[in-house]
């Protein structure tokens, strides 16, 4: 009997642990599947933003034409019509815009992109298009949905066109999202985009695609009918896609869903896992904590027996009694020593999710460099022929062309900067001005400033600050530095000021809402913000530092809660010769 008591509690208590052990584990695992598919929220989100704002200055660019105006005040003249649709041919083809079209006020495409193919836009009508309409009303518009000439889907932005005398069109240009679709379909990624009546029209899962989360009401379906959004489709015998909360596989088996909205059109990004993986992990952390669990039971019961024969035994000899203390002791140095192990072990698998973090931070900075450098090149190179070939008396369109073309190179600025945070810079230095890179930091930060009411000023040393730097990531070391101080300021009443002194030093200063003694020991830490709302990735101390300190530099910070923060860069100092100084 004894020996039956002593399986039964070795089965409870295994059972117990096992069930304890299973929920936690499942929390953790569902908890890093959570962050796994938020993080997958935020690059897919911005992969969609990006791919619709490339071209969304298109029609503003393209309605100042003069062929386009003439087009619009003389839609029955073949020679001007002709002349518009060879434009928008060469503009849809060096944008890069799928398609391109000019429509008159009562929806009939007068001229296109695609006029010489067999799926011509040209004598089609598309008053039934909410874009159409909402063009004539508002000035701009925008819809998904499927071609109902092309049967092809994309985004549709349309402007209307007011010429001089008096007529109106509306200028489409359609941007078809396919390259999303086939990344996340060849990354295997359950993502999509949802409308506002919860329909799917972006997918990597062809099973998802334009079925509706839920079934629609019948207002719902009217209003995709009559706008004809998703032509073709019968959305009614498309099954919903959730069942209790619950989205399946194309096996039926569950996953895991995260949402986000999107601020555009009250569209709703999707991303799923599937949850069989976890739920095995946890079984796995379960069994292992049963067996565990049974082991250290079974364990204590032996040790027990075996105290209980030793006490009896320590009456009868003193030397056995030294003995049991000296093992009693061998195990806490190596509870003690484990304990040690499991705390390094720890730390080294921080370190390595840190790197890992790292790693796909540059790796994203470089697929943004890649898909924005070119488009910018190749639009800014369009306007700068599209100006070039303007008559000499139109005198409005070459100012606004100049005025685009440098919108463009103040985006190319920026992209420069983020191409020398995605890839390693090289190591070497030179001396320079630390002015110039100041007032050149300040330059890249004007529309950040400008929108919070804010102008940076440089103060110090009157002359040339001279440094041994490698100047493009000192000038993003600054750039970072005089975005937290803008940042500061952000609520109004505050400034900015850039201060150059001997040493060199240069400092970034700012009377914003500063920072708490508390938090003054994580401010350099990878990942560490005080921002809220997802806004700042709390790279950029973290990063300047490194920086800073391959120069042989350093950053120290002073800052007084309610009254402001002081960023100080120090550098090596330069002697009559121009190089370094010995320390």
């Amino acid at each position: 009997m004894t020996g039956l008591r002593a399986l039964a509690l070795l089965a409870a208590v295994g059972f117990a642990a096992a069930l304890i052990v299973y929920a936690m584990a499942e929390r953790v695992l569902l908890a890093d599947l959570d962050a796994q598919l938020d993080r997958s929220l935020i690059l897919s989100s911005r992969a969609v933003e990006t791919e619709i704002e490339r071209l969304r200055s298109l029609p503003d660019v393209a309605a100042q034409d003069a062929r386009i105006q003439a087009a619009v005040e003389a839609p029955g003249d073949a020679g001007t019509i002709d002349t518009a649709n060879r434009y928008l041919e060469t503009i849809a083809r060096h944008t890069g815009a799928d398609q391109l079209y000019l429509m008159d006020d009562r929806g009939l495409t007068i001229a296109a992109s695609n006029w010489n193919s067999a799926e011509s836009f040209v004598g089609q009508r598309y008053d039934f298009r909410p874009y159409f309409k909402l063009a004539l009303a508002l000035g701009r518009g925008t819809y998904y949905g499927i071609g109902a000439t092309t049967r092809r889907a994309g985004y549709f932005q349309s402007l209307r066109v007011d010429a001089p005398t008096g007529a109106t069109g509306v200028l489409v240009v359609k941007i078809e999202l396919q390259a999303l679709e086939d990344t996340w379909r060849s990354a295997e990624l359950a993502t999509a985009v949802a409308d506002r009546d919860g329909v799917i029209f972006l997918s990597g899962i062809d099973d998802w695609l334009y079925r509706p989360l839920s079934p629609l009401p019948a207002e719902a379906l009217q209003s995709l009918k009559t706008a004809r959004t998703y032509d073709g489709v019968d959305l009614e015998a498309a099954g919903a896609l959730l069942s209790a909360g619950v989205i399946h596989d194309a096996l039926g088996a569950p996953m895991r869903l995260r949402s986000a909205p999107m601020s555009r059109e009250g569209w709703t990004l999707l991303a799923a896992a599937p949850l069989a993986p976890v739920h095995a992990s946890a079984r796995l952390w379960a069994a292992a904590a049963a067996l565990v669990a049974a082991l250290l039971t079974g364990t204590v019961k032996i040790w027990r027996q075996r105290h209980e024969l030793t006490q009896l035994r320590l009456r009868q000899s003193a030397m056995l009694e030294a003995q049991v203390a000296e093992r009693t002791a061998d195990l806490g140095r190596e509870v003690e020593a484990r304990k040690r192990t499991e705390a390094d072990l720890r730390a080294a698998q921080d370190s390595l999710i840190q790197s890992a973090k790292m790693a796909a931070l540059g790796r994203m900075s470089a697929a943004i460099v890649h898909e924005v450098s070119q488009p910018l090149a190749a639009l800014e190179a369009t306007l700068a022929a599209a100006g070039m070939t303007l008559p000499p008396e139109d005198t409005r369109t070459g100012p606004r062309i100049e005025t685009a073309r440098g919108l463009i190179r103040r985006m190319q600025r920026t992209v420069k900067n983020l191409k020398s945070f995605s890839r390693r810079a090289p190591s070497t230095t030179e001396i320079a001005d630390l002015r110039q890179i100041a007032a050149n930091a300040i330059e890249i930060v004007a529309p950040r400033a400008r929108t919070l009411g804010v102008t940076p000023e440089i103060t110090g040393a009157d002359g040339p600050v001279e440094a041994r730097v490698g100047p493009v990531r000192m000038e993003q070391v600054c750039v970072n530095l005089l975005l937290n101080a803008l940042d500061a300021v952000a609520d109004g009443g505050g400034s900015v000021e850039v201060r150059l002194g001997p040493g060199p030093s240069l400092s970034v200063v700012d009377t914003g809402h500063g920072i708490h003694e508390d938090r003054m020991s994580q401010v350099w830490e990878p990942f560490y913000s005080t921002k809220t709302g997802g806004e700042g990735l709390g790279l950029g101390l973290s990063i300047s530092r490194s920086i800073i300190e391959e120069f042989g530099g350093r950053m120290e910070i002073r800052s007084h809660p309610g009254r402001g923060t002081e960023v100080t860069v120090r550098l090596p100092p330069m002697n009559a010769s121009g190089t370094e100084a010995a320390e």
